[in-house]
Formats: C-alpha cells, sequence, structure tokens
C-alpha cells in the first residue's frame, strides 16, 4: 500500500467515525437444550449473585455480552436509589432464572418468553457501574464520588465520538448465547423505563480458542494473555478492589474502576501487512501466541536478557503495555475484552473492532499509566478509539434486603 493509499483509507475511515450517530466460582446445572440434534446437552454455567463483589468482573469473558450506558432520568435521590433497587431484583431474578410470576388474564405479559417458558441462567452476569456524571448536583452525591472517577480522557490517536462516550450508569450484560442477553435488555429496560434511558450501546462477542488457548481478536493475534491470575485473591485485591484506607468513600470498598473503550480496527488496512511485521508490531507469534523471544502462548517475556529490543522490539505492544519491571508492577490490570462488529460505515468499509473492557483499583496507577506508556506505538496506525467511558463497578449486594449502591444513601 503506497502512503497516498494509506492516507486516503484512514482520511476515509476518520470521516466515517466523524459522522458516526450517536464472582467468582460459578456452578454447572442441567442445560435446556443441546447445541445441535445430535450434540450432547452441554452444562448451564450459573453464577452466584450475592457476594462482596459483583459477577462480571473476575467471571471468564462469556461468548456474548452487551455494553449500554445510560443517562438517569430520575427526579431526585429517592428515586434514583429506587432504581438501584428495581434493578438489584432483576438482575437476580435473571441471574438466577427465577420463574416469572404468572400475569392476570388482562395484564401485560410478565415475560417476553424470548427464551421460552423454562427459566434460563446460560451463565448470565449483569454487572453496574456509575459514571461520574451520577454524582453532580442532582442526587447530592457529590461527596461520595469515587475519588478518581471522572469524564473519560482523551488520549493520542482517539477520534471520539461525544455520543458514544461516558454516561451516568453502566450495564454490562453477558452470557453464552445472545439470545440470553437480549431478554435481559429487555427485561431490565422495560422494568427501568422512566428512570434512565439509553446514551449509546454496543453488543460484542468472545470467538472460540483457535485452535486453543486464549481467543483471538479481530486483528488475528491472542488477546489477554497475560492477566493477572483471576483466582489469587490476594492479589485481586491488590490489583482490583478497592480496599478500606485507601482514601476511597467508604462505601466504594468492594468496588472497581471499569474502563470502557470502543476501538475500531483498520482491518482492511492490516490484513496488507505482512505477518512478520504485525508480529513484531504486537511482540507475539500470530500463529501460536508466544512472545517472540518464546515458543508457547504461556512462555513470560524476560526483557532483562533483550535490554535493546533484539528479540522483542522495544516499542512492541506488549512491551509498551507491561515492561515487566518492579516500578511497572502495581499497573496490572484485568482486561475482559470483546469483539465487535458493527457492518460497513457508510463509505463502505468495515466497522469492526474490539470493547476493550477493563477493572483495576485504580485508575491513575493502572489503566493511565498504560495508556501513558502506549502513546505513540506502531499499533496506533492501524486502531481508532472512538468511545466509552469510565464507570465505578458498584460493590456486590448481600443477602435480598441489601441492593446495589444502597450504602450510598445512608
Amino acid at each position: 500500500m503506497t502512503g497516498l493509499d494509506r492516507r486516503r483509507f484512514l482520511t476515509g475511515a476518520a470521516a466515517a467515525l466523524g459522522g458516526a450517530a450517536a464472582g467468582a466460582g460459578a456452578t454447572r446445572l442441567a442445560g435446556p437444550a443441546a447445541a445441535s440434534p445430535s450434540s450432547p446437552t452441554p452444562p448451564e454455567r450459573r453464577y452466584a449473585f450475592d457476594g462482596p463483589h459483583q459477577a462480571g468482573v473476575l467471571t471468564p469473558a462469556q461468548a456474548n455480552a452487551a455494553f449500554l450506558a445510560f443517562d438517569l432520568t430520575t427526579g431526585d435521590r429517592t428515586e434514583l436509589q429506587e432504581l438501584l433497587h428495581t434493578l438489584t431484583v432483576r438482575a437476580r431474578a435473571l441471574t438466577q432464572a427465577a420463574v416469572p410470576v404468572p400475569a392476570g388474564i388482562s395484564a401485560e405479559p410478565s415475560d417476553s418468553l424470548l427464551l421460552g417458558p423454562a427459566p434460563v441462567s446460560d451463565g448470565l452476569t449483569i454487572t453496574v457501574g456509575l459514571g461520574a456524571s451520577a454524582f453532580d448536583h442532582r442526587f447530592g452525591l457529590a461527596s461520595a464520588r469515587p475519588r478518581r472517577l471522572r469524564a473519560m480522557d482523551t488520549f493520542a490517536n482517539d477520534q471520539l465520538d461525544p455520543m458514544q462516550c461516558d454516561g451516568d450508569l453502566l450495564l454490562q450484560v453477558g452470557a453464552d448465547h445472545p439470545d440470553v442477553v437480549l431478554h435481559a435488555l429487555r427485561d431490565l429496560t422495560r422494568h427501568t423505563r422512566g428512570g434512565m434511558q439509553v446514551r449509546w450501546r454496543i453488543d460484542g462477542f468472545t470467538p472460540p480458542p483457535r485452535p486453543a488457548g486464549a481467543a483471538r481478536n479481530l486483528l488475528g493475534f491472542k488477546d489477554g494473555i497475560a492477566n493477572p491470575d483471576r483466582s489469587d485473591s490476594a492479589l485481586m485485591d491488590q490489583l482490583i478492589w478497592v480496599q478500606p484506607g485507601a482514601g476511597e468513600p467508604t462505601w466504594a470498598t468492594g468496588g472497581s474502576y471499569q474502563v470502557v473503550r470502543i476501538i475500531r480496527m483498520l482491518v482492511e488496512f492490516w490484513d496488507r501487512v505482512g505477518v512478520s511485521e504485525q508480529e513484531r508490531i504486537f511482540g507475539r507469534r500470530k500463529d501460536s501466541g508466544a512472545p517472540l523471544s518464546g515458543s508457547r502462548e504461556s512462555d513470560t517475556p524476560d526483557y532483562s536478557d533483550d535490554p535493546i529490543g533484539a528479540q522483542i522490539p522495544l516499542d512492541s505492544h506488549i512491551r509498551r503495555a507491561n515492561p515487566r519491571t518492579p516500578q511497572t508492577d502495581a499497573s496490572r490490570l484485568l482486561r475482559r475484552s470483546f469483539s465487535y462488529d458493527r457492518g460497513t460505515d457508510r463509505n463502505g468499509n468495515l466497522d469492526m473492532g474490539l470493547i476493550f473492557s477493563c477493572f483495576q483499583q485504580d485508575l491513575d496507577r493502572q489503566f493511565v499509566a498504560v495508556q501513558r506508556r502506549l502513546a505513540g506505538e506502531p499499533l496506533s496506525d492501524y486502531i481508532v478509539p472512538t468511545g466509552g467511558g469510565y464507570f465505578f463497578t458498584l460493590p456486590g449486594v448481600q443477602g435480598e434486603s441489601d441492593h446495589l449502591g444502597r450504602w450510598l444513601f445512608s
């Protein structure tokens, strides 16, 4: 591709973007349906709803997900608390496959029956977070705002559409099948109508491992290989969950900062780049996912014996994102990302990419620090961040008398 061709492609993509419209443990239950007439019925996952943390953070990424940011339309503090109570009740019922209450003959149906008459859990998680704007003057919560919560920063290479950024409240809904995600969305929006209005939405998916190991993103590389160990509770307390005495409001203990970034991948341009160059840009082999200094996906790159980048370039994505030094160890974060495909833009270019989602204890120490290290990396020629936001994932609930965000109002 010539320089002129590349500039035309990027100019066209940028124009289309500018014009765009606006936990942990699982039990296995008998599945309600087989994947196909000849296949065995797969086990159905169900994640506990109650606990110190919400599901959907440490939970492995499901095959399908939707991210919806809302503007709150509640009138006051009391109505906001009622809205969060309603979200809690409905999320518990949906994730635990509660049987819908039968409606009367003349009443509107209590369930869409999109999933049929039998309740389905299907690994469903519903995770609720609040944006910085929820802590403005409307609800009297300014003093309760998490310390580092703010509107999403703009970084180098961003082409952000304001209509696809930020929001008062975020719903992250994930399940093993898309109809379960849609069923949950319809139920949640129905029961909260009048209290919140969708600001932006994006749907994602996680492809199966090919051939094994981590799933691949739409650039063809394995994604999220170097995540910290979710099963290490001490490490999660160190990196992901807000702890007491950390300078945050007391109510925020057990919550986590979530970053969502909608990142368009310029796949038609990328597909013209040689594989060896792609591998140098990422610092990993495209076929196996192994670092360029190793032979297996699980190999840990050791930069101490490669000080000048002879094996893994100094400006490669994995080396910039995680230099693996004592000074940068505390900036590790937990990725929980999905791919997306929105068809084509108005210029006929493919519109697909990554819903980058991550959780961390401290926005500035972790996500922002990583983004600053990535500034100017070669990969930035092939991706364009277009939207997303910063949100604070609320602590979990402890029993049916509790609800999400209850301690905000005490």
